[in-house]
């Protein structure tokens, strides 16, 4: 048998009976969720906040409605900072007690 037919031989057999992954590809993996951001959102229609920081995007916030629609917030908002302030504010509070 010729060498380079048994190699192409194996080759085929070794991709045909690989484990399949469920991973996702790496271009998918390493895009950022946030396209673009809004600035004025009523805080009455946000359910919960959502921080993301990696390392091949800057910060990131993404607000999850109560319509369980997903918006991404600029974190330089002004009101998305008093948030965060007013939060870090209460969290100190809550340690000095304990």
């Amino acid at each position: 048998m010729d060498v380079k037919l048994f190699a192409l031989t194996a080759a085929l057999t070794m991709a045909i009976y690989a484990p399949q992954t469920h991973a996702k590809p790496i271009s998918l993996a390493e895009r950022c969720s946030c396209r673009s951001t809004v600035n004025n959102v009523p805080r009455s229609f946000i359910r919960e906040l959502k921080f993301i920081h990696t390392p091949n995007c800057p910060f990131q916030v993404i607000a999850k409605l109560k319509t369980n629609r997903e918006l991404c917030i600029n974190p330089e908002a002004r009101w998305l900072q008093q948030y965060l302030k007013n939060a870090l504010t209460k969290m100190k509070k809550a340690k000095q007690i304990i």
